[in-house]
């Protein structure tokens, strides 16, 4: 084990953070690609270490598991493979593979003749990610950290102490070339709350964990927060959905990892085709030992438990879905709008102009036809990977990839120009002109 992981304080990895973002910022995209390389293939090269490691702390957690402390869900998380470990080294590749996001000149403005103004994309600096269960999140939240040139600062759930520890050292060994100090490792409690008062140091927190646990960061830091406090997804089978595409994808929104917060908690059906549909479905749920829930008119169509109110606005986490037959389309959509939590939500429709009152309908970060929630996902959507998912409006939202991670400074190339010039009545005029050029310019 590192000194640096146990003695080394929470205020002093921040500040050797925020110096080494600075250096980080000025490598050069090859360099940044390089390292993930080298960091894919430390990984790949440690793949027993790994799961020896992972072992250790999911042996720890079938336990508590046993003593009812911790869901299978959770414990499965927690769990990886050798086929997972593969897939992660795959993932860094993904992120090295992804265009540089740093450095590209968004606008070029002539603001008068040798007065010029370019917006260009930088780090945003030091990011601060706490996470629970899943060790592959400190990979993935690191490769696009290392991607994007900000630093990285990264707390675990206790329950992968021994997986973080090894995948934290094999990370920040695998190559000279990032600064030192641009990962670091906390694992106290407390040192989160230290983190959580240095908004001088750490430029974004991405906490990714239950939504009681997400919600006590966004209160409890004047640090920008991107996040979901809760999954609640939805799925809506229409009147004129192919009820067979319809089975299928509310299947795997719920049964392929139903762990996840892309996983649907609700099931709304149009009452058009409930008769229909709905035997069919909870037969394949059953099928699965998935336990239903539902409204009084569902449960006319087939014999499950009552839904709830809290049900509705429930993420389950499990293989637990609620499901609520619906008079209209409208109503799919105020039902999504009440209860939902703005993360995913899909549409199973064969008419493209209900699909899209469906969709534009809905204030969620992602809204889906035909496809099931579980594409919610940033290397499904093409990012490499992602370091959260965020419901809010501001900065980023959804999958939060490279793109996330940057924001953008404004270089002005002048001529000996002053303010002066252009007040007064024989002021100068700005010509404003937007022109293809790039920073720094040749």
């Amino acid at each position: 084990m590192s000194d640096q992981i146990t003695q080394q304080s929470a205020a002093a990895k921040a500040e050797d953070a925020a110096a080494a973002a600075l250096t980080l910022a000025g490598k050069d995209d090859a360099t940044r690609s390089e390292a993930l390389e080298a960091i894919a293939s430390s990984i790949e090269g440690a793949s027993e270490e790994i799961l020896a490691a992972n072992e250790r702390d999911v042996a720890a957690a079938e336990q508590l598991l046993a003593d009812g402390e911790y869901t299978q869900a959770f414990v499965d998380r927690l769990t990886l493979s050798a086929e997972k470990i593969d897939s992660i080294a795959e993932m860094v590749r993904s992120v090295a593979d992804q265009t540089n996001p740093l450095g590209r000149t968004r606008v070029a403005r002539h603001l008068d003749d040798g007065l010029d103004l370019y917006e260009r994309t930088v780090p945003l600096g030091v990011v601060g990610s706490v996470f629970e269960s899943r060790p592959d999140a400190l990979v993935q939240i690191a490769s696009l950290c290392l991607k994007s040139g900000n630093a990285a600062i990264l707390k675990g759930g206790s329950e992968a102490l021994h997986t973080n520890r090894v995948l934290y050292e094999l990370i920040r060994d695998a190559s000279e070339d990032p600064p030192d100090g641009w990962i670091q490792l906390i694992e106290a409690r407390e040192d989160v709350d230290t983190l959580l008062g240095m908004d001088d140091r750490i430029d974004l927190m991405m906490p990714r964990g239950s939504a009681d646990f997400v919600r006590y960061i966004q209160q409890n830091t004047s640090i920008p927060v991107l996040g979901h406090s809760d999954g609640v997804c939805h799925v809506y089978v229409d009147r004129l959905a192919d009820l067979e595409m319809a089975t299928e994808i509310a299947f795997d929104a719920k049964v392929q990892y139903p762990a996840v917060c892309n996983a649907v908690e609700t099931l709304l059906v149009h009452q058009a085709v409930a008769e229909e549909f709905l035997p069919a479905m909870a037969a394949r749920y059953r099928g699965a030992d998935v336990e239903m829930r539902g409204d009084e008119v569902t449960r006319e169509h087939i014999d499950i438990a009552a839904a709830s109110e809290p049900d509705w606005a429930t993420e389950y986490g499990d293989l637990i879905v609620s499901i609520r037959v619906v008079g209209s389309l409208e109503d799919a959509i105020d039902h999504v709008t009440t209860y939902g939590s703005k993360h995913t939500d899909a549409i199973v429709t064969a008419d493209d102009e209900r699909a899209q009152r469906f969709m534009l309908g809905l204030d969620s970060a992602s809204v889906f036809h035909n496809a099931s929630t579980r594409f919610s996902d940033g290397y499904r959507f093409g990012l490499g990977a992602e370091v959260g998912i965020s419901t809010g409006k501001t900065h980023a939202r959804g999958p939060v990839g490279l793109e996330g991670l940057t924001t953008y400074q404004y270089y002005l190339e002048g001529d000996g120009h002053v303010v002066g010039d252009y007040v007064g009545p024989k002021a100068r005029s700005f010509t404003h002109e937007e022109f293809d050029g790039e920073w720094p310019p040749t």
